[in-house]
């Protein structure tokens, strides 16, 4: 971010982040991409799914730590793959076993394998339990601002609502939505899923979103780690602009020069 904006942090419970732009793993032909593209992303906070990523447990394979540092990053383990409460709850139980007492994660529990919409009756057990066990429950969820607010109510440090289908790129669908989601919020707001490039991780910070969750739109990019620094400047400019405040929309053309003092 621009030296006037070093105090400007995203505010994760007790953790503070100069990175708004937080990117999974997935996708990337091989370790080596996926490195170097967070790295081009200036991620901070970076995703994995545990029921398909090896970070230890399958000893002789290739390991996503190599790649991806904890002493760099802050791992934010996810439960993707995840249909019911129950499952969800075992999967964060072992990346906690995993990672040596890790509570941060990501929580999405879905619905069906076409959509990959969250399950929202299963989302709230399972973020009602994990919370109850000390978890720091950052949770995936759908637009809805009732149900935002119930996760964030039952204790969520993060509310994840999706701006379209996950893998979809089809941009921010229903800016209304997030924006009621985010004007009635007392936790970070971050869009999850749906954002295509660039131009669209801009929209969503210029609504007020916190952050933005990416993944697909730079591994599926013809060039990831080029798309990795423009999804960068994109969340930056979209934020500064955010903090700036748009002017006014106009119907008719409002001159930029001054009419008083016109040389005759």
């Amino acid at each position: 971010m621009a030296d006037a904006n070093t105090d400007d942090l995203l505010a994760i419970g007790t953790r503070r982040y100069r990175s708004r732009l937080l990117v999974g793993t997935g996708k990337y032909k091989d370790l080596d991409e996926t490195a170097n593209a967070v790295a081009a992303s200036g991620a901070e906070i970076v995703t994995f799914a545990v029921r398909r990523t090896n970070i230890g447990q399958e000893p002789g394979e290739a390991n996503l730590l190599d790649a991806v540092s904890p002493e760099r990053y802050t791992l934010l383990p996810n439960t993707a793959g995840c249909y019911t409460a129950a499952d969800a709850v075992r999967t964060c139980r072992l990346a906690r076993e995993l990672l040596d007492g890790h509570t941060l994660v990501k929580l999405e529990v879905l619905g069906d394998q076409k959509t990959l919409f969250p399950n929202v009756i299963e989302t709230l057990d399972a973020a009602e339990t994990l919370v109850g066990e000390g978890f720091e429950v950052m949770v995936y969820t759908n637009d809805d601002p009732i149900i935002a607010r119930r996760l964030e109510e039952i204790g969520c440090v993060a509310v994840m609502p999706l701006a379209a289908p996950i893998g979809s790129g089809l941009g921010i669908r229903n800016p209304y939505s997030i924006l009621e989601i985010i004007e009635n919020a007392q936790v970070p707001i971050i869009v999850d899923a749906g954002v295509g490039t660039a131009s669209d991780a801009a929209v969503a910070m210029e609504l007020g979103c916190d952050g933005v969750l990416m993944n697909t739109a730079i591994a599926a990019a013809q060039k990831p780690v080029l798309m990795a620094s423009a999804m960068r400047k994109g969340i930056e400019a979209g934020r500064e602009a955010f903090l700036a405040g748009r002017m006014p929309r106009k119907r008719y053309a409002s001159a930029s020069s001054p009419a008083e003092g016109l040389v005759d």
